[in-house]
């Protein structure tokens, strides 16, 4: 199957989305969109693709569905909700949840949606917004070596690494767990060496050159620490994402009877900063709450 000849639903056009179904449509597919916001509906229509109202009437004739929504219950609305993409999708064609949860759920959806003689793909992403619209995502799967096959022409146009985790629907779940807990750890690690270098009256784009070249630096601090210093704290992710992921993690834990006292820790930084009122600004905001508790500023921030 070539892109030419497959048409791709795309359900979620937020950051995301839209910039997965831009390079769909660079590759070649016939892309269709459904989004709860009309203005992002119309981006792609603009853009070449087609718009949708429901989910039902984006996959109808579809060969893949890409679903890019936020957690298990919308991905489970999707599905199987009013107007859910099973009442239409052809037989044979394959469902890509792209969205974060935990695998049980992943493992049910699949289940259920297999049942009807369709294909499910758990295929959950990393990589932001902007590498999403270069089609270079890594996307960490799992699913059929059908649900591949019928996936892989729309995985390779959105993904610089395809990561093909087994075929039990669940386990490219997992494996994005364990990033986000790592990811949020890190995260908050970063603010808090950040807040906690300015409390010391330290030059912090000093701070950032030093980090950066020994070895207590992060992927993370890396990239996160310039919004603190522009004081910049427009999302690329918000705080609300590691409320929910670092949530999950905490559920699964306690449901393993295994200890996660870390990113225990880091959820109730996430928490406190969102409780803060900074839900919506860039994870890295978690910084502002640890200047805020002790008196500490921050570029742009009074003490």
């Amino acid at each position: 199957m070539n892109a030419s000849a497959s048409r791709v639903a795309v359900i979620g056009l937020g950051s995301m989305g839209a910039g997965m179904a831009a390079a769909l449509l660079r590759a070649g597919f016939a892309v269709t969109g459904c989004d709860v916001s009309p203005e992002a509906v119309a981006r792609l229509a603009a853009a070449g693709g087609r718009g949708a109202k429901t989910p039902a009437e984006a996959a109808r004739d579809a060969d893949i569905v890409v679903s890019v929504v936020v957690n298990a219950a919308q991905t489970d609305a999707v599905l199987f909700g009013a107007d859910g993409v099973a009442e239409t999708l052809p037989a044979g064609a394959v469902f890509v949840s792209a969205a974060t949860m935990d695998p049980e759920h992943a493992r049910r959806f699949a289940r259920q949606l297999e049942a009807t003689g369709r294909l499910y793909l758990d295929a959950p992403i990393s990589g932001g917004a902007q590498r999403a619209a270069q089609g270079e995502l890594t996307i960490l799967a799992s699913g059929s070596k059908a649900a591949f096959a019928r996936a892989r022409p729309a995985l390779d146009a959105m993904a610089a690494k395809l990561y093909e985790l087994g075929e039990a629907p669940g386990q490219g779940s997992a494996f994005k767990m364990i990033n986000q807990l790592l990811a949020g750890v890190h995260i908050a690690a970063a603010a808090e060496a950040t807040a906690f270098a300015a409390r010391q009256g330290l030059d912090l784009r000093k701070v950032y050159e030093v980090i950066t070249a020994s070895a207590g630096n992060s992927w993370m601090f890396e990239n996160r620490v310039p919004h603190v210093l522009d004081a910049d704290y427009a999302p690329r992710s918000a705080v609300e994402i590691f409320v929910k992921d670092l949530g999950i993690i905490q559920d699964m834990a306690r449901d393993a009877r295994f200890p996660v006292p870390l990113a225990a820790a880091a959820l109730q930084m996430f928490l406190m900063t969102s409780g803060a009122g900074m839900g919506r600004d860039d994870d890295i905001a978690v910084a502002k709450i640890y200047a805020r508790l002790s008196g500490t500023s921050l570029p742009g921030e009074a003490g």
